[in-house]
């Protein structure tokens, strides 16, 4: 997976030392509160050890899960998703061929443009290495994911029903628009 720099933020993989951070940040309601169907928190450390694994294992040439840290004193902040997501229809869900980003940033740190900076930087990277279009989804009631996605250029498509067995806002980023034409 590629390691990202941003002004502020180190973008790499997470490593096994970093379940603390991710039971302490998942295990909040309000992180929690709109991913999922059904949101739910950690309920023990073994769960963030467990994330953690996945994230690692994870295989792709340019999707990946990075662990966003700052750079001037290395503090974790969040996680920067992209991967593909899932089609609505029958379990176990299907792949859709779309390419989702996704931000969870521990309430700690929102508010300070980090989730924008992050997601910018992925976005750039996922154009450069050839995708032409990334999509975002987000509950209804998550204004501040949407505001993070207009932020970074993204253009909302109106609710869908397309992803997750569940309606949701759909963001959509495509390579050579954005902000002053930032995307590659």
């Amino acid at each position: 997976m590629q390691i990202l720099m941003t002004d502020r933020l180190l973008l790499r993989p997470w490593e096994p030392e970093d379940a603390d951070f991710v039971y302490d940040m998942y295990s909040r309601w309000d992180v929690q509160q709109f991913i999922g169907l059904v949101p739910r928190v950690m309920k023990d450390r073994s769960e963030a050890d467990r994330l953690i694994e996945r994230c690692r294992s994870y295989d792709h040439p340019v999707h990946g899960f990075w662990a966003v840290q700052r750079a001037e004193d290395a503090h974790l902040v969040g996680t920067i998703l992209l991967k593909g997501i899932p089609a609505s229809g029958e379990a176990p869900l299907q792949p859709s061929g779309d390419t989702e980003i996704g931000w969870h940033f521990h309430p700690d740190y929102w508010g300070r443009g980090y989730a924008a900076e992050a997601a910018s930087a992925v976005l750039a990277y996922s154009f450069s290495e050839g995708l032409d279009r990334v999509v975002a989804v987000t509950s209804t009631e998550n204004t501040a994911s949407q505001g993070v996605c207009r932020r970074i250029g993204m253009e909302h498509q109106g609710s869908t029903k397309d992803y997750y067995n569940a309606t949701c806002e759909l963001y959509l980023a495509e390579a050579g628009t954005g902000p002053g034409n930032k995307y590659v």
